[in-house]
């Protein structure tokens, strides 16, 4: 897959993968059974529901990792912030996750 950033200079395309990839799985696995378990909607209508949550994230993650991607900036940011980056998206993923399941705790 050969993408390209508005300037047309070549870039990774796996950062866009991983992020599409993970939103197909993390909305279509709890969109549906959140949406039919807590609205009483259809399955056709969760999934409906989570299509139109997911195509946006991925509309976004297209624009950064791809069309306003500047290949040349990476090399300027140290490691640490990247790794930095990486471990606060994973941790705000968890509290996401956890804050999702918290109407279904019964008590």
């Amino acid at each position: 897959m050969r993408l390209r950033n508005r300037a047309g200079d070549p870039v990774d395309p796996v950062p866009f993968i991983v992020v599409a990839g993970t939103a197909f799985m993390v909305v279509y696995s709890i969109g549906p059974i959140y949406l039919m378990s807590l609205f009483g909607v259809g399955v056709a209508t969760a999934l409906a529901g989570s299509t139109v949550v997911f195509l946006p994230i991925v509309a976004a993650s297209y624009h950064r990792f791809v069309r306003a991607d500047r290949p040349d900036l990476r090399a300027e940011t140290p490691v640490e912030w990247r790794f930095r980056r990486l471990v606060y998206a994973g941790v705000a993923l968890g509290l996401l996750l956890a804050l999702l399941s918290l109407p279904f705790v019964e008590g």
